[in-house]
């Protein structure tokens, strides 16, 4: 079969590698019919995330068709559209039965190493770091999916591929962001980054009833597709966040704050950025902090700052003892996908929000090295991309 393969930094290629076998009794393999490139997808690309090998198979949001299931497997039947979900889990473990399926105990295949990193193992992901179990990705014609019971999504025979494919990811993602911001009425909620999670957290915050939603980014495109939303705006390159938030909020400052940006942050003119920046280069620190120090800076007192922005080790010069004064509360983690996606596939299917606005690329799996250059460089004003193996 054909797949985009990581070979080593800003090196994805269209190869032909091994189909993927039934290695289990409770796997399944779809054939894959969407996928899409997500922002985690560049810190892979930049080689920013540890643990990635030369041959490995990128991509962690795909949906398909069933062709095949292993004898343990009951809840799936050939023939059946599938969403797959970033995290793979048992549905089994102490961490499943909580509903924190990106926790889950028996997944990650490499569990010893990531006990050494993490201090106790978090799931296995697709396409991702061997960290997380070095599954193969499905940026590819075919995905061999573990645990296969619990690690799918049904998809309604009313709903498009496009409607249905970021269930998997982003918008759960998106949606996890702004339930952990337990959202009052009377709240401002900022979000910082206008990529396809940020829109997603956008559309979430105001879907579950935040008073006014303030987007930051520094992209027309983007922050004129939250505008679309009823988001209020700032240009980060134009004006001061933390200046344009106090005026948005009688000088009270956002009540949540999400940072749908994570471990790359561009804030070049920012003397903390410039800062980060030599440390990555020299590698003294992993990743640009500059939105999760300024989300800590500007946030309301007793406020709760929500980070699915992914991080990846060392953060520095963290004003931990300003948020310690400032009573906020943090909460952050891979999504839990299977938690929201029942009540997100019944929101679409309702007409309530449609994810494929989020899409300005649909291109065929042989263009994909090629799209990630277009996405990581924001070209032709790119924002989402499917694929189409």
């Amino acid at each position: 079969m054909k797949a985009l393969v990581w070979h080593g930094k800003e090196d994805i290629r269209y190869d032909t590698v091994p189909d993927p076998e039934i290695e289990d009794d409770r796997d399944a393999i779809i054939k894959v019919t969407s996928c899409a490139i997500c922002g985690s997808d560049l810190h892979l690309f930049h080689n920013f995330i540890p643990a990635m090998k030369p041959g490995d198979i990128m991509g962690h949001e795909m949906m398909g068709e069933v062709v095949e299931v292993g004898r343990g497997v009951t809840k799936l039947r050939k023939g059946e559209r599938v969403v797959i979900p970033f995290t793979i889990n048992c549905d089994e473990c102490d961490q499943c039965r909580r509903g924190n399926f990106s926790l889950c105990e028996r997944s990650n295949r490499n569990k010893a190493l990531a006990d050494k990193v993490f201090g106790h193992t978090t799931a296995g992901l697709f396409g991702y770091t061997h960290l997380t179990g070095g599954y193969s990705g499905g940026q590819a014609d075919y995905l061999r999916v573990p645990f296969a019971d619990g690690t799918h999504i049904k998809v309604p025979d009313s709903l498009t591929d496009e409607q249905a494919l970021f269930l998997g990811d982003i918008f759960p993602t998106g949606w996890q962001a702004a339930v952990q911001c337990d959202i009052q009425r009377s709240d401002v909620v900022a979000v910082w980054g206008a990529g396809p999670v940020g829109q997603m957290a956008v559309r979430s915050a105001l879907i579950l009833g935040a008073r006014k939603v303030v987007t930051i980014d520094r992209l027309k495109e983007r922050l004129d597709m939250a505008a679309a939303a009823g988001s209020e705006t700032i240009d980060f390159e134009e004006e001061s966040v933390v200046e344009r938030l106090n005026e948005l909020t009688d000088g009270k400052g956002p009540d949540k704050c999400i940072d749908a940006v994570g471990l790359e942050a561009h804030a070049a003119s920012h003397l903390d950025s410039m800062m980060d920046r030599m440390k990555q280069m020299t590698m003294t620190a992993n990743d640009r902090a500059h939105v999760l120090r300024e989300m800590i800076y500007v946030c309301r007192g007793g406020g709760t700052l929500s980070i699915p922005g992914v991080y990846s080790g060392l953060v520095d010069k963290i004003p931990f003892g300003m948020a310690m004064n400032k009573g906020l509360t943090f909460r952050m983690g891979q999504t839990h996908v299977r938690r929201w996606t029942d009540d997100l596939t019944r929101r679409i299917e309702e007409g309530e929000i449609d994810p494929s606005f989020v899409i300005t690329h649909s291109e065929t799996l042989d263009q994909g090295p090629g799209m990630y250059r277009t996405f990581r460089n924001k070209q032709d004003s790119c924002v989402k991309v499917v694929l189409k193996p």
